[in-house]
């Protein structure tokens, strides 16, 4: 399949391009500094831009067949990438016939902030109205550009990512109410969910959770 990567410099987002290009993928890459993307392969092609540029996108997304998104930035620098950058991509896919947008939000907000029930206090009462609001917030937005969208659309949303080992084994597709969960997991986990996407029908039009 030939695959867009936005946000491939990201922590996710590299693990998602070996992940994709290690299953014969034909993979973009969208970076704003490709001196800080280390990643060579025959099957890939690194271009610069950035999500809240739309002529650089429309540009990238030329001979695509789907989209996978992992913008994000840090918690007290939210901004408006996640939002803008969406709308654009949408834009974007429309203009050139591309449908299928795989997504990497996160869990913790609107109908899974449930889950918090059993978090700490601190993460509870200061964490998550005071570091995360900003943050969620433009997940709120960008998850609504997607649902409104007529993409063939999936939405990720990922418990705590560390840098743990790819393990394979994770949980998908659980209600919010879920106790057992561990409420975390390895970005290169949740890369392969990501990838597994593009050839399931599983949660297409659909928002699931992983963890552990």
């Amino acid at each position: 399949m030939k695959l867009l990567i936005i946000g491939a410099t990201g922590g996710t987002g590299q693990y998602v391009v070996k992940q994709a290009l290690a299953l014969g993928h034909n993979v973009t890459a969208f970076v704003r500094n490709p001196s800080n993307f280390k990643i060579s392969h025959t099957n890939l092609e690194v271009i610069q831009g950035d999500a809240m540029v739309l002529s650089s996108l429309q540009t990238a997304m030329q001979n695509q067949e789907a989209v996978i998104c992992c913008l994000g930035a840090p918690a007290l620098k939210a901004g408006k990438l996640r939002s803008v950058g969406t709308g654009n991509i949408i834009r974007a896919m429309n203009e050139n016939g591309v449908s299928r947008l795989i997504c990497q939000s996160s869990l913790g907000f609107g109908d899974s902030a449930i889950m918090l029930n059993n978090a700490s206090f601190f993460i509870k009462y200061f964490i998550v109205p005071f570091i995360l609001r900003k943050t969620y917030e433009e997940h709120h937005l960008q998850e609504s550009l997607i649902k409104k969208s007529n993409l063939n659309w999936t939405i990720i949303r990922p418990a705590t990512m560390d840098n743990g080992p790819f393990t394979g084994i994770y949980k998908h597709g659980f209600p919010y109410t879920d106790t057992s969960l561990k409420l975390k997991i390895s970005k290169a986990d949740v890369a392969d969910f990501l990838v597994t996407q593009l050839t399931s029908t599983t949660y297409q039009g659909k928002i699931t959770g992983i963890s552990y």
